[in-house]
């Protein structure tokens, strides 16, 4: 069994008309948002043993922010394929972790990321910025993971609510 807890990244900021999508850093309440959510992963005892995030701005330091807040001691991956992903992309990362890691958080981008839960546990979701959606799968290596993978929605964690 394993656990995947899925994370859309913390509220952007949208005030530098300049920069472009990618590089859109997190505005005050995302800086606030992400520790929260790591707090919460912790009280839960879901602490991942590794983050994969997007390499856009905003993903990168959400990933960055839940990690300074937890016990994390793993890597942070950041991965290209992650930014706008869709089904296939997210498959294709999973399939690649460690099967002897057995808690993993991907940090991305909506719509993918409330499609990657709905496809995963046939439940539908609304993944506001900086929610976590904690999964359990019923695979052993992450490799299993594929297009008829049916996991269990355990509980969708929302910053106003932990």
């Amino acid at each position: 069994m394993k656990t995947l807890l899925i994370m859309r990244h913390a509220k952007s900021s949208w005030t530098n008309a300049s920069l472009s999508d990618h590089d859109r850093p997190l505005n005050d309440r995302g800086e606030e948002d992400a520790p929260r959510m790591g707090a919460a992963l912790t009280e839960r005892d879901l602490v991942p043993e590794r983050i994969v995030s997007s390499t856009a701005a905003r993903a990168r330091k959400t990933a960055e922010l839940v990690a300074e807040s937890c016990p994390f001691d793993g890597e942070i991956s950041l991965s290209r394929d992650l930014y706008h992903a869709g089904l296939d992309e997210f498959v294709e990362v999973l399939q690649k972790l460690p099967a002897d890691m057995d808690c993993i958080l991907l940090v991305g981008h909506n719509p993918g990321i409330a499609e990657l839960v709905d496809f995963l546990t046939d439940t539908p979701e609304t993944m506001t910025t900086a929610n976590i959606a904690v999964v359990r799968l019923p695979v052993n290596r992450w490799s299993e993971v594929d297009f008829e993978t049916e996991g269990e929605l355990v509980e969708v964690l929302r910053p106003k609510e932990v």
